[in-house]
């Protein structure tokens, strides 16, 4: 094996209901085992690649399976649609996998395909991350029925692993919902909209996701091909459900982003209202006011009262006397 391939992060697991055989860290362990044992034993045998940088490695091995150029360039192709082909001895199967990034207000996006053959799958991950811990779990450890099934029964743990990422992403989205309904009742918040307007176009990039897988499960359900065992179409039929609950929820946690952005805008326009309200009453007060002190301002020579001892005295008091009376009458009005 080239040296090259030392540097490919890979980890290869065969297993079967008596035992489990691993082998990770990298292409230069993993290809000679898989490429001597997947065609001749019975056990199921998995190859997951953390990275697709290497590409002529890859492509190498690709022609060493046997696999079609057309799956090799599908694994390189970021698309926003799941898509799956048959071909003669296997099944390709791509998505993409979303998740809720703690740093930024953008989704964690990763492209991912698998190749489902008789008794292997071989998985590429765009970049080194972990959706299948749990399942590696069940299989070093033997829980539930995965040791007991065949590849096909792989893939639908690895998918439903990516179909609770996707449940990550709308729980996220009701706690910041959770936050926002608090923050809006709490304080005066001028970044609230956009960050509500953020979370609704993150559940409309999900459901742009799911709403094609829950079609794609469907066909995998109705597919006639040896690869997936009858008796396991069941449970891409529950992934199918899943997607449909998917779908509910982004409706439902959308109309309330929505709600809350119609809330946001009611708020303000009401606190605009009674800032205007306090405005115009201050303007209605000072204008018999302003009326009066125009009067008197007036430079003839002949104006009454100009003269009186008291005048000045007697002008403030009937501008106080206005302005108290007017305030009791709006209080009246309940305009106050």
């Amino acid at each position: 094996m080239d040296d090259s391939k030392k540097n490919i992060p890979t980890q290869y697991y065969a297993y079967n209901a008596e035992e489990v055989n691993l082998v990770k860290s990298n292409a230069q362990e993993c290809f000679p085992l898989w490429l001597d044992n997947y065609k001749h034993d019975s056990s199921v045998h998995w190859l997951n690649f953390h990275s697709i940088d290497f590409k002529d490695e890859i492509e190498d091995f690709a022609n060493e399976m046997g696999l079609h150029p057309l799956s090799v360039e599908d694994i390189y192709t970021f698309v926003q649609r799941p898509k799956v082909e048959e071909f003669d001895s296997y099944i390709f199967f791509s998505l993409r996998s979303l998740e809720p990034n703690t740093t930024s207000k953008e989704l964690k996006k990763e492209q991912l395909s698998f190749i489902l053959g008789s008794n292997y799958l071989i998985s590429f991950q765009e970049k080194k991350s972990d959706h299948f811990t749990e399942v590696r779990e069940r299989i070093e450890f033997d829980k539930g029925r995965i040791r007991k099934r065949g590849a096909d029964y792989l893939l639908y743990k690895l998918l439903e692993a990516i179909i609770d990422n996707y449940f990550e992403v709308i729980e996220d989205v009701q706690q910041k919902i959770d936050e926002y309904d608090l923050r809006m009742a709490e304080e005066d918040d001028h970044a609230l909209f956009k960050e509500i307007e953020a979370e609704k176009r993150q559940l409309i990039e999900l459901r742009q996701v799911v709403f094609p897988l829950k079609e794609l499960f469907g066909q995998l359900e109705k597919l006639n091909n040896i690869q997936i065992d009858e008796e396991n179409k069941y449970y891409f039929s529950d992934l199918r459900d899943n997607c449909l609950s998917l779908l509910d929820e982004i409706e439902s946690n959308k109309s309330i982003l929505e709600g809350l952005g119609n809330i946001y805008y009611a708020i303000q326009g009401q606190k605009m209202n009674e800032i205007m309200k306090v405005l115009t009453i201050v303007g209605a007060i000072f204008i018999p006011l302003t009326f009066i002190a125009g009067i008197y301002g007036m430079n003839f020579d002949n104006i009454p009262e100009l003269h009186y001892k008291n005048a000045y005295f007697y002008c403030m008091g009937v501008m106080i006397f206005l302005a108290i009376a007017m305030l009791i009458y709006f209080k009246r009005k309940k305009w106050l």
